[in-house]
C-alpha cells in the first residue's frame, strides 16, 4: 500500500430547520465517520467503504433516506441512489425504486453487475429483487420520521424540507476516491419525480481527482451539473477544492437553490460547502480529529 491520507466524510442532507435538536444524527454521524476510518485504516477499499456508509446511513431511519424515507404524493415511497468508482470510473444507480431496503445496495449491484449506469422504476425494483437484495416487507413497519422532524412539519413544510439526502465520500490507502449518495425524496413530491441524487454529475461525482456528493433541491443540482462542476473547477480552472465546491454552490445560488455538498480529493483535503441553514455532517481519518457539526 501506498502511503496515502485516507479519509471519510459524511452528510446526512443539508434539511435542517433551525433551533431543531439534531444530536441522535450527529452522534450517529460521528461513530459512523470513526469506524470508517478505521476500517480505511486496516485497507478497505473506498468504494466499498462508500457503500457501507450509505447503507448504514439509509437502515438508522435518522435521515430521510432508506427508513426515513418521504412518502410521495399519493403515499408511496420511491427511492434514488448512486454509487461511483473513482478508480475504474465507473458508475451505477436507481431511481423510483420501491421496497428495497437499501438503495444504494441496488445501485452498487448496477455498477458490478450490469453494463449500464442507471436503471429506474419497476426495473430497478425486479432487478433488485433478483439479485436477492434485502426487502421492507410491511411498510408500516420499515419506515420511520427522521430525527429533528415530526409529522406535522412534513405535513406542514414539505417544501422547505427538499433536502433528505445522504451521501459519503472517501479516499482510500491505495488512493482511490469513491462517492455514494442515497435520498427518500421530496416530501410529497409528484409520483415518478427524480432529483440529483442518482445522476453522476449531478448529485455524484468520484475520479482519479475529487469524490463528490450533493444534497439540496435536486433540480438545481441537476441544472449546474454540481458534482462535476466541482471535478471541472479543479481540472480545467485549476482551483482549490475549497474554491471549486464554494463555486459550484454559489452557481446553485445564483439559480434560485440552495443545499449542500461534500468533497475530498487525491491528497486527502475535505471540503464542506452549504447555502442553507445547515448541513448535518461528519469527517475523520488518517491524522485527522472525528468531528461531526451541523
Amino acid at each position: 500500500m501506498t502511503d496515502v491520507p485516507y479519509v471519510i466524510a459524511l452528510h446526512g442532507g443539508a434539511g435542517v430547520i433551525p433551533g431543531r435538536d439534531y444530536g441522535r444524527a450527529l452522534d450517529h454521524l460521528r461513530d459512523l465517520a470513526a469506524r470508517m476510518s478505521s476500517k480505511l485504516a486496516d485497507g478497505l477499499d473506498a468504494i466499498d467503504a462508500v457503500e457501507i456508509a450509505v447503507t448504514e446511513m439509509e437502515d438508522s431511519g435518522l435521515y430521510v433516506a432508506g427508513r426515513g424515507s418521504a412518502p410521495n404524493a399519493v403515499g408511496v415511497v420511491e427511492m434514488d441512489a448512486s454509487i461511483m468508482d473513482g478508480a475504474r470510473h465507473r458508475a451505477g444507480a436507481v431511481c423510483a425504486i420501491q421496497g428495497v431496503a437499501s438503495p444504494v445496495g441496488a445501485a452498487r449491484q448496477v455498477l458490478e453487475a450490469t453494463p449500464h449506469v442507471l436503471l429506474a422504476g419497476e426495473g430497478a425494483s425486479q432487478f433488485a429483487r433478483a439479485r436477492g437484495l434485502p426487502l421492507i416487507g410491511d411498510p408500516a413497519n420499515f419506515y420511520r420520521t427522521p430525527v429533528g422532524l415530526t409529522q406535522a412539519d412534513i405535513d406542514a413544510e414539505a417544501a422547505a424540507l427538499a433536502h433528505g439526502t445522504v451521501g459519503a465520500v472517501a479516499l482510500d490507502r491505495r488512493g482511490a476516491l469513491a462517492a455514494a449518495t442515497s435520498t427518500g425524496g421530496v416530501f410529497g413530491k409528484r409520483p415518478g419525480r427524480v432529483g440529483d441524487t442518482p445522476l453522476p454529475g449531478a448529485g455524484v461525482w468520484a475520479d482519479g481527482e475529487v469524490a463528490v456528493s450533493c444534497t439540496g433541491v435536486g433540480e438545481y443540482f441537476i441544472l449546474g451539473a454540481t458534482a462535476y462542476d466541482v471535478a471541472a473547477r479543479l481540472r480545467y480552472a485549476g482551483q482549490s477544492l475549497d474554491q471549486a465546491c464554494q463555486g459550484a454552490i454559489a452557481r446553485i445560488g445564483e439559480l434560485g437553490g440552495d443545499g449542500g455538498l461534500i468533497a475530498v480529493d487525491r491528497r486527502g483535503r475535505v471540503s464542506f460547502q452549504f447555502n442553507s441553514p445547515g448541513l448535518k455532517r461528519a469527517v475523520a481519518g488518517c491524522g485527522r480529529l472525528t468531528q461531526a457539526l451541523i
